[in-house]
Order: C-alpha cells, then structure tokens, then sequence
C-alpha cells in the first residue's frame, strides 16, 4: 500500500514514530515564545515602536508578549545609546531576568557607543553585560530588528540546555563583586569604574 494512502490512525498501529530530542523540543518552544523587555532610551526605541504595529507584525515570531518586568521575560532588546550611569540599572534588570535569557543589542550606540565617543557613553553594552545578537544601523530599520530576532532563534535552536551557563555564571560573579565595591559606599556606577579599571588592568573590556 501506498504509504501516502495510510491514515493516521493506521500509521499509529503500524508503529510509525518520530524521533527527536529534548533539547530540540524545548528550544522549539523557546524560540516561539519569546517575551520580550524593551530597554529603549534613544531613537532606535522608536523603530521598536512601529515593529510592534500590524504593519511588521512581530507576533508572527511568537514574541508578541511585551513584557516590563524583568522576572517576566526572557529576551532584552537594548535600544539606544547606554550611558555609564545607566549601566548598573542595566545589570541589575539583565540580573533579574528569567532564564534561560537573551539579549539582542540594536544598533550603533549600544553596540559600540556609536557617534558619542565620550566619557559619559558606555562604549558597548557587551562590556557589561552578556550579548547574544548584534544589529547594526542608526537606527536600524524595523525589519533588521525582525532579521536580529530570527537570528536568535536560529542560534537558539543549535544550544544546548548548558550553552550559556559560563557567560551567565561569570556575569553573576561580576554582579557579586559588584555588590562587595557597593558595600565599601561606593555608589552603582563607581562600582563599576572600579571593576573597569581592574579590567583593564588584566588586558580586558569587559568587566564580566
């Protein structure tokens, strides 16, 4: 018989079967659903704005459920120029974040410090935290963000349960010595111009 011919019913009593693992299983689900945490502070949080309208449709990459509060999402859009004063509100959000999580860095400013080479801009927010995505442009159009997102889904679907878990862990003990600078007096942002100091001591941008 035809193997197309055969029901459903029949292809179960025959002993038909599909094989997979967890992993590919749960990542489906992740990439699918997506809650997303807009960090917008500069113009590309605008082009966020009209990604969410019917015009792009960002639901059709299940990642519709926008969500303000860190212990509710998973996927952290930084949109904008982060400036050193905020990089400790940054973390704190980034810390507070369910997991597994990802960070999607859009455009210039926040991957790099873009136009604004100056002390008060932090040059890349992957100096402080961990980044998953980059997508360039000043400001990127809605549709590179929707190619950043794709791209994380895409990644997502190749992880393993463990592929993050030495980032994540080197962040956290970052954010510990973070909170032992803190409780000398220094302020947040002091803080973290002490550990970029200690940093560039040992040869390295980043602090985590």
């Amino acid at each position: 018989m035809n193997s197309t011919a055969i029901n459903t019913e029949e292809k179960v009593q025959q002993g038909w079967w599909l094989t997979t693992t967890i992993e590919t299983v749960v990542n489906w689900g992740r990439k699918n659903s997506l809650w997303p945490l807009p960090f917008g502070v500069a113009c590309c949080a605008i082009e966020f704005m009209s990604l969410m309208t019917c015009r792009y449709d960002f639901s059709r990459f299940g990642a519709e459920a926008m969500r303000f509060s860190p212990r509710q999402a998973d996927m952290m859009l930084v949109l904008g120029t982060i400036t050193n004063k905020q990089a400790a509100v940054l973390r704190r959000i980034f810390a507070q974040m369910t997991e597994p999580k990802w960070v999607v860095c859009v455009g210039a400013c926040a991957s790099t410090g873009g136009i604004y080479r100056t002390y008060g801009a932090l040059q890349g927010i992957d100096r402080v935290i961990p980044v998953d995505i980059y997508v360039p442009g000043c400001p990127p159009r809605p549709e590179a963000i929707i190619k950043g997102v794709v791209e994380l889904q895409a990644k997502m679907m190749r992880e393993g349960f463990k592929a993050r878990k030495a980032d994540l862990d080197a962040f956290y003990k970052s954010m510990e010595r973070q909170q032992a600078l803190e409780d000398t007096g220094l302020s947040p942002q002091q803080a973290l111009q002490q550990m970029f100091r200690e940093a560039a001591a040992n040869g390295q941008s980043r602090i985590w």
